[in-house]
């Protein structure tokens, strides 16, 4: 056989593999990098060196960014201003906002940022309001496509149309110029998943779905009895307090108020200082009256007059978080005695009560000269603490954490701690791809380094954070684009569509080179795609005498309209999990959008641009 011959070959292979669906596609996709080595397509370091290509780099940080930004609370903060902008029951709202979002990100800073960045806030969005990932994942990747027209920066494919322009002697293409066809396309697009979206798509969630915490806060103190009583004040320069030992402090005079802990103004931790100074804070459980005399006569200030009282927000802010953990068996705590308002042994977190089979046992009325309850297996404890504290110190083997507070963290806590720095590491990023100053892996490379060195993620964090199956099928997938164009596979299809429908009229050149784009787009990168049809076009254009611009936009457009497969694009491959979609999900929603595509490429583009 010859090498065009088991590219075909392996081609339709791959193709049935993924329809058929039986096979992790992870597997899939090695097999074909190996298959393209054993049958002498490639060689060995072809085979393989999709792992080493800039697509594939710069997708593996942009992964890290992204969940610097959900770590820090950016996404839930976003997430919360669209859920506000689209309400809570407008499924229509929230889908039009969103793809108005992406389209103009992608426009900046090309599609795979745009999608990385936005994936993890619709998520958290599917999360919240109780939708289904699937019917809003696919319409975010979709609409992502149709901006990537809306400026020149928003895919290579835009770049290299505009180069091609230059070199035909037709000069290129304006940045935004790509608007005049980018939004007859978004336009299309959105009004497309709108009205259709819903019965095209599966209505199915990933299998790694997160669940939803934007109510965890509320819900602990409810259960451990504190969601109403608790103040936290803080300790004014003229208060008797100052400069007083944190062991001499006495509410016995004030019925019905208990001390839960002191907190030192800097960090919300517990104190560490053997005095108080101006700023700390005391944690104080009871009666609203009793608590208002107390503040009054000692000098102290509710921290948040707003929240006074209210278990939720005092003990869970942007600074500090609760954690349930519980007591295993063979724990080296059990027959340990324990106290509300009591401090751990790392001296970073406070046991604020303990609970036996759902009930409190220490919910204020055990005091460390009572001596406590002696824990037992089975027990529940709820924890208060910075959040950097809960992170480090639940890491233990001693407990069983019941939700991961970084998990809680990055859905209950808007604009959380770090938040700032990861908005100006992702602008930063922004302004490097917009300007093009370094290639795109070296920006995001630049980003996610940051990312870590900021200290908002760790470098084990940053491991975790990448998604390897994506990365693995893009790296996996990458060589049989190069098998195409190295065995003149690529090129024999055009040059054959092009002899066929050249004497056909403009018209029918430019239908016959969406075909094919599209065709090809499916299953290799459209950048490839472009690469192969670009020269073809020009040259049937200049042949025919007519204006090559046309030919070279209606090419960007086929090239964009990657809608069938989830191999056709990397970001189609990103949603594939989060969204539990199968091989043939996509083509149900994807032909709708790509006839819409054919319509714009082939009669609204010679409309702008004349032959």
């Amino acid at each position: 056989m010859s090498p065009i011959a088991y590219t075909a070959t392996i081609i339709a292979v791959v193709v049935v593999l993924f329809v058929w669906n039986k096979l992790p596609v992870v597997f899939v996709a090695m097999l074909t990098a190996l298959a393209l080595w054993a049958t002498g397509v490639l060689t060995l370091g072809q085979s393989l060196g999709g792992f080493g290509d800039p697509a594939v780099i710069f997708i593996a940080s942009l992964f890290v960014v992204s969940s610097g930004l959900e770590v820090t609370g950016v996404t839930a903060w976003a997430g919360q201003l669209l859920i506000r902008g689209a309400g809570e029951e407008s499924r229509t709202r929230l889908l039009i906002l969103t793809m108005a979002l992406v389209s103009l990100l992608t426009a900046l800073i090309s599609v795979n940022g745009a999608v990385a960045a936005l994936l993890p806030v619709v998520v958290v969005i599917a999360v919240r309001l109780r939708r289904n990932s699937s019917q809003l994942l696919m319409p975010l990747v979709f609409a992502a496509h149709a901006g990537s027209l809306l400026a020149l920066t928003g895919t290579p494919v835009n770049v290299l149309v505009s180069e091609a322009g230059i070199d035909a002697g037709v000069g290129g293409f304006g940045f935004f110029e790509f608007a005049l066809v980018g939004v007859p396309l978004l336009a299309g697009t959105m009004a497309i998943i709108v009205l259709f979206g819903k019965q095209l798509l599966p209505e199915r969630n990933g299998a790694t779905m997160p669940a939803d915490f934007s109510q965890h806060a509320k819900t602990l103190v409810e259960q451990y009895g504190l969601a109403n009583g608790i103040y936290q004040m803080r300790v004014r320069a003229s208060s008797p307090f100052v400069g007083a030992s944190s062991s001499g402090i006495d509410l016995s005079s004030f019925s019905g108020l208990q001390l839960v802990a002191i907190q030192e103004g800097e960090t919300a931790g517990p104190l560490r200082r053997p005095l108080l100074a101006e700023g700390d804070h005391l944690l104080v459980r009871g009666d609203a009256e009793a608590a208002a005399a107390f503040s009054t006569k000692m000098h102290l200030a509710f921290r948040d007059e707003n929240a006074a009282g209210q278990g939720q927000e005092t003990l869970f802010n942007r600074s500090s978080g609760l954690a349930e953990v519980v007591i295993p068996p063979r724990s080296k705590l059990i027959g340990q005695s324990v106290f509300p308002g009591m401090v751990t042994d790392s001296g970073d977190l406070i046991i604020l009560a303990v609970q036996r089979a759902g009930e409190a046992i220490a919910a204020g009325s055990a005091t460390k000269d009572a001596g406590g309850v002696v824990l037992q297996a089975g027990d529940t404890m709820l924890l208060q603490g910075t959040w950097k504290a809960l992170d480090v110190h639940l890491d233990d083997p001693d407990v069983l954490v019941v939700n991961s507070p970084e998990l809680v963290r990055r859905q209950a806590v808007p604009m959380g701690p770090g938040a700032r720095q990861a908005v100006v590491i992702l602008i930063a990023m922004v302004l490097l791809l917009a300007t093009g100053l370094v290639p795109p892996a070296v920006a995001g490379l630049l980003a996610a380094g940051a990312i870590i060195l900021s200290g908002i993620m760790s470098v084990e964090q940053a491991y975790r954070a990448i998604g390897w199956t994506t990365v693995i099928l893009v790296g996996a997938m990458m060589p049989l684009s190069t098998a195409m164009v190295e065995t003149g596979a690529a090129k024999l299809m055009a040059e054959h569509l092009v002899n066929l429908v050249g004497d056909a009229g403009p018209l029918a050149l430019l239908a016959g080179l969406f075909i094919l784009t599209a065709v090809m787009g499916q299953l290799i990168s459209n950048t490839a795609t472009a690469l192969i049809v670009i020269p073809i076009g020009v040259a049937a254009a200049t042949a025919m005498g007519i204006s090559p611009r046309p030919v070279l936009m209606s090419t960007a457009v086929a090239a964009a309209g990657a809608f069938l497969t989830p191999i056709a694009t990397p970001t189609n491959l990103m949603v594939m999990g989060p969204g539990g979609y199968a091989f043939t999900d996509y083509w149900k929603l994807g032909l709708p959008l790509l006839i819409w595509f054919f319509v714009v490429s082939v009669f609204i583009v010679p409309l702008i641009w004349r032959f």
